[in-house]
């Protein structure tokens, strides 16, 4: 654990915050008036069109005369419903996420011959370079997995005998690399995130070649390496539905905004994960995990429905929980009436639930997506449509996997790496413009001051006044 303090103190930090407040204001009227769009958002909440994709397909509604109209979500992987690849593996009793890994990067389904190649390549790929997890991990280790990882990914580059080769057969055999190795990755920074912040034993495993990634991730987390197999599928069911969800999340979208500067893998992939690592992004599965935690804190009875509708209502009226008034995972940027990653999780959730004595935790997320909307529109006059989002129910398929929460948010990007592959493989092989959006300058022209006529107090003002206003 690092002993480092900042040389700033915290009064010096105090008045450069203020100098900073002086000079950094936007009046949010103004983005109406320049018509920009906060958020890359349209006014009707939609998202800006920026680009074109043949790798996945994010619907939660159609446009009728020009009005939103609310349907069931659906999500494509190259143009193949994510609901009918799962609902065949748990057919055929099989895994998925190599597959889709597969169906992501090349475009079409593998065969069987060359599934079992990929799997055995990726396999192969998992190990790390000599003296990568002494120098590169267990020596800088993080509280943060995701931070490590991020670190770690950079790191990588210098291990590569051509980093910034941007052809695309370099840049497959990197991404094959990549989805293969963060998995270790993230399991090694747990084991020694472990011993040194939390003060634990640190367990570091062999790789196993025969086994599937969401088995080789449990076989790396767990002290004594065991699992089931019901165990295992429901991780790899978890990891099909986080492998990717369109070119707009925030992550996808600064993947391809990297990649079009022409930068290397590495680069590329360490910023999805900083993007990632966000609380209104993969990191939102951690906070209704908090959430509910909070919630089982201060109600005596979780499952009643009108004790969590209470206390949900204080929540939105920001008297309690994290005082954001916010109610994680609940509603989403396209889903409208239902998000099919919730559809499935909610379902698998609640049979694992009640075979593992964990249906008092279920039934205070099934309250929760039931009660939000209808207090949503009570108390913020809220009329559109607000479905539950994949986050709420992943947090419990993880602790009922006896996954610890530090794991929670790695765990979907060691899924969404193939999503973000695909996607700098379609910006590399179809995109040729560098992402360059403008931004209007709000703030009025002003008249350079020589440094011995400032004074302290002298105030000028900069921030853009409208003529009718002046």
């Amino acid at each position: 654990m690092s002993d480092y303090i900042s040389p700033i103190s915290n009064d010096a930090l105090s008045s450069l915050c203020e100098e900073l407040a002086k000079n950094n204001r936007i009046r949010p009227e103004d983005y109406s008036r320049f018509e920009v769009k906060r958020g890359l958002r349209n006014p009707d909440g939609t998202g800006v069109m920026a680009g074109l994709t043949r790798i996945c397909s994010v619907e939660g509604y159609y446009i009728e005369d020009g009005e939103r109209v609310p349907k069931a979500g659906r999500l494509t992987y190259r143009g193949i419903d994510m609901s009918e690849i799962v609902r065949d593996c748990e057919e055929k009793n099989r895994f998925g996420f190599e597959e889709v890994a597969w169906l992501l990067l090349f475009g079409d389904l593998p065969t069987q011959r060359q599934l079992d190649r990929f799997c055995e390549i990726l396999a192969a790929c998992r190990e790390l370079p000599d003296e990568f997890i002494e120098d590169m991990i267990m020596k800088a280790p993080s509280p943060n997995i995701m931070n490590k990882v991020a670190r770690s990914v950079l790191a990588l580059y210098s291990f590569d005998e051509t980093p910034d080769d941007t052809a695309v057969e370099n840049v497959l055999r990197q991404s094959i690399q990549l989805i293969a190795q963060i998995p270790t990755i993230m399991a090694y920074a747990y084991q020694v995130k472990r011993r040194v912040y939390d003060h634990k034993s640190m367990y570091i495993h062999q790789n196993d070649k025969s086994l599937k990634t969401a088995e080789s991730i449990l076989h790396a987390i767990r002290p004594d390496r065991k699992f089931t197999d019901e165990e295992a599928k429901l991780l790899d069911l978890c990891m099909v539905i986080h492998a990717e969800h369109g070119g707009g999340n925030n992550s996808t979208f600064t993947t391809r905004c990297i990649t079009s500067s022409g930068t290397d893998t590495y680069s590329a992939i360490a910023a999805g994960i900083g993007s990632l690592k966000g609380p209104k992004h993969g990191g939102a599965n951690i906070k209704v995990v908090e959430m509910v935690e909070d919630m089982r804190a201060h109600i005596a009875d979780p499952t009643n429905e009108g004790q969590v509708a209470d206390y949900l209502a204080k929540i939105i009226r920001k008297e309690a929980g994290d005082g954001t008034g916010l109610i994680y995972g609940m509603g989403h940027a396209v889903y409208t009436l239902s998000d099919p990653r919730a559809v499935i999780l909610r379902e698998r959730a609640r049979s694992f639930a009640k075979a593992h004595g964990f249906e008092d935790r279920f039934r205070t997320l099934e309250l929760i997506e039931a009660l939000t909307p209808e207090l949503f529109a009570k108390y913020k006059g809220e009329k559109k449509k607000m479905c539950a989002n994949v986050d709420l129910y992943s947090g419990l398929i993880y602790e009922m996997l006896r996954i610890p929460k530090d794991l929670f948010t790695p765990l979907f990007m060691a899924a969404r790496i193939a999503g973000w592959s695909a996607h700098r493989l379609e910006e590399l092989t179809s995109g040729s413009r560098i992402m360059r959006p403008a931004y209007k300058n709000v703030s009025l022209p002003r008249q350079f001051v020589p440094l011995d006529e400032r004074t302290p107090d002298h105030v000028v003002q900069t921030e853009y006044i409208p003529p009718e206003e002046r």
